[in-house]
C-alpha cells in the first residue's frame, strides 16, 4: 500500500509527498550554491594575460615552437602533433600547443596582410 504525507505547504512545492516514485521525499526549497575558491583555479585573469602577453612579445618564440610551426606552414598537422607531444609529454598539451602555434600562424599573416 502506498502511503501519502499531506503536507501543510507555506510556498512549498506540491501539496502530497509520495513515498515512492520518482519525485519520492520531503520537498525542500534548495539554497543556492557558493561558489568556492578551487572553481577559479585555472581561470586567467586580465592581469596574468597582459603579463603573458608581454613576455611573449620580448622573448619571442622557443626553438621547438618555431620548429612546429614550419612543420604547420608546410601542412603537417599530424607530424606537429608528434613533435610536441614529444616535447611536451602528454597529447593533451601538445594538442593544445598545437592550436596555440595556428593561432599565432595566423596572427602573423593577418598582420602582414595588413601592412
Amino acid at each position: 500500500m502506498i502511503s501519502l504525507i499531506f503536507v501543510l505547504s507555506a510556498g512549498m512545492a506540491p501539496a502530497m509527498e509520495m513515498v515512492v516514485g520518482l519525485n519520492k521525499g520531503h520537498k525542500v526549497t534548495k539554497l543556492p550554491k557558493k561558489s568556492k575558491p578551487s572553481q577559479r583555479k585555472g581561470h586567467r585573469s586580465k592581469r596574468i594575460k597582459f603579463i603573458r602577453d608581454v613576455v611573449r612579445e620580448v622573448s619571442g618564440f622557443s626553438p621547438y615552437e618555431r620548429r612546429t610551426m614550419e612543420l604547420l606552414k608546410v601542412n603537417k598537422d599530424k607530424r606537429a602533433l608528434k613533435f610536441c607531444k614529444k616535447r611536451l609529454g602528454t597529447h593533451k598539451r601538445a594538442k593544445r600547443k598545437r592550436e596555440e602555434m595556428i593561432q599565432a600562424l595566423q596572427q602573423l599573416r593577418k598582420a602582414q596582410a595588413a601592412s
